[in-house]
């Protein structure tokens, strides 16, 4: 988002950054960018503050059509985890193959981690009533994390993503 915030400053052209927030938030982005654009050719240090004007509005806009507080732009580095990369990869190369095979792995090892866990507690729940409360926690736990694992896979697309949106 901020790319593209980014590049429609560069390129003087609004409609590259619009995609990226609500029609609601639409005005205020518009007026934002027409103010910011005579700024930014005063000066080197206008065009920074400027830029950084816009950039606020840009992420402070979108956020609000996600129904999320604005909590400031991200430094360009910050670690978004493994699973963007690869979904961002997926979106460019039009395979999601590396991105299954990545969620896959890391699913397999939740499971097995979670299943012998939940064993270990079975071989030793006859030892006390605290074994055997932990054993029941965890089997529990298990077939609850199955089935939020569950519902992630059947879940429609995300409407409001949050914080997922808001890597640069």
């Amino acid at each position: 988002m901020v790319t593209a915030a980014r590049k429609a400053l560069e390129a003087e052209d609004v409609e590259l950054v619009l995609p990226y927030v609500h029609a609601g938030g639409e005005p205020e982005l518009r007026s934002m960018f027409t103010t910011v654009l005579p700024v930014r050719r005063q000066s080197p240090a206008a065009r920074a503050v400027a830029d950084q004007l816009f950039l606020e509005t840009v992420v402070r806009v979108h956020r609000a059509g996600d129904g999320a507080p604005y909590t400031g732009i991200k430094p360009a580095g910050l670690t978004v985890g493994r699973v963007i990369p690869l979904a961002e990869h997926s979106i460019e190369s039009g395979s999601s193959e590396a991105l299954v095979r990545f969620l896959s792995e890391v699913l397999r090892d939740e499971f097995t981690s979670r299943l012998e866990h939940v064993k270990l507690l079975d071989a030793m729940k006859h030892l006390s009533l605290d074994f055997a409360r932990k054993h029941v926690e965890a089997m529990l736990g298990f077939e609850a994390y199955a089935h939020l694992v569950y519902q992630a896979l059947s879940a429609r697309a995300i409407h409001n993503p949050g914080d997922l949106a808001h890597h640069q």
